[in-house]
């Protein structure tokens, strides 16, 4: 029993700190509902072109960094006063940042895309790229089936308590919060050719959490991966790759919704310069970050998302009161 509590207190705490994440968010709902003045919902907004760039800039800068790029395509256009973008336009440039990571991890994607061909042809299911890929797939069933999920049972997401301030705010903060605990307890022994499928399927469940703007899904991987015990570099490089089918799925879906409902040119063009913002910015902030990783801690990213949370409570109140 004592062996079984050690080798699983790992895992114990990531599913704890889980349930404090939905917990705190749940909290959050519940005070939105019942308080007499509540946190002002924003309408989405129409953008312009610059809006646009400004916005893409943001999705890329932080989409692959640990400090949620949901999170701040929802505060920084609210402090500027724009209003939220919504969503829609947010899932939307997420595909710059997926053409970001495609062309940065090319030579990777094509050596697991041919390895695992080759597994399956030969009967190898030992092979590491066939393992890789297997966890690739598997990982990215939790997500999908919980946004799928959400998006049917929550059709005005754009203006539901979940995307509030508040909620986001609280969110940062527990999954910094996390990603400490996760740099510290870790090891960092594991690295790219120690990944498994369950790493995979791991890593593809704390992924799922990233529903909830202000989590973070390259945040939500990185620390699961960094309690797994891999090294920074190979988390980070392992969540870039998980994303590819989650992020894709997600932009495409709403491209799929914008097209059936119309879209005009002054809709479509901020669209545009923002994917094309976000791709830049995205292959950038890859770039940089393998690089941090390999040399620095990620604490820089658990105190930002500390200071994050604790500044959009502190504006709120001060709002609140005035």
């Amino acid at each position: 029993m004592i062996r079984f509590c050690k080798k699983y207190l790992k895992s114990l705490w990531f599913l704890g700190f889980g349930l404090l994440l939905s917990l705190s968010s749940l909290l959050v709902i519940a005070a939105d509902s019942i308080a007499t003045t509540t946190e002002s919902s924003e309408t989405t907004s129409q953008l312009n072109w610059f809006q646009g760039v400004v916005l893409g800039f943001v999705q890329g800068a932080t989409e692959f960094i640990p400090i949620s790029s949901t999170a701040h395509l929802k505060a920084v256009p609210i402090f500027l006063g724009w209003g939220d973008p919504g969503v829609a336009f947010s899932a939307i440039i997420q595909l710059g940042s997926i053409g970001a990571v495609l062309w940065y991890f090319w030579s990777d994607l094509t050596q697991i895309t041919q390895g695992m061909i080759k597994a399956i042809a030969t009967s190898n299911y030992e092979s590491q790229e066939f393992k890789m890929a297997l966890g690739i797939a598997i990982g990215t069933i939790p997500i999908v089936v919980v946004g799928l999920s959400l998006k049917a049972l929550v059709p005005d997401f754009d203006n539901s308590l979940l995307r509030s301030m508040s909620a986001i705010a609280i969110a940062s903060i527990v999954m910094g919060l996390l990603l400490g605990l996760a740099e510290s307890w870790g090891n960092q022994q594991r690295n790219f050719k120690d990944l498994t499928t369950k790493d995979g399927i791991i890593i593809g469940l704390a992924q799922a959490l990233a529903i909830i703007p202000g989590v973070s899904r390259s945040g939500s991987t990185i620390t699961a991966g960094l309690f797994y015990n891999l090294d920074r570099a190979t988390a980070a490089r392992f969540s870039f790759l998980l994303g590819i089918p989650a992020i894709s799925l997600a932009g495409l879906i709403y491209v799929k919704d914008f097209l059936e409902a119309g879209i005009t040119n002054s809709e479509l063009i901020p669209i545009i310069v923002g994917l094309i913002s976000s791709a830049i910015f995205s292959y950038i902030a890859i770039a940089w970050l393998i690089k941090f990783l390999q040399k620095r801690s990620t604490w820089v990213f658990v105190w930002y998302r500390l200071g994050f949370g604790i500044l959009i409570l502190i504006t709120l109140a001060i709002k609140n009161k005035g």
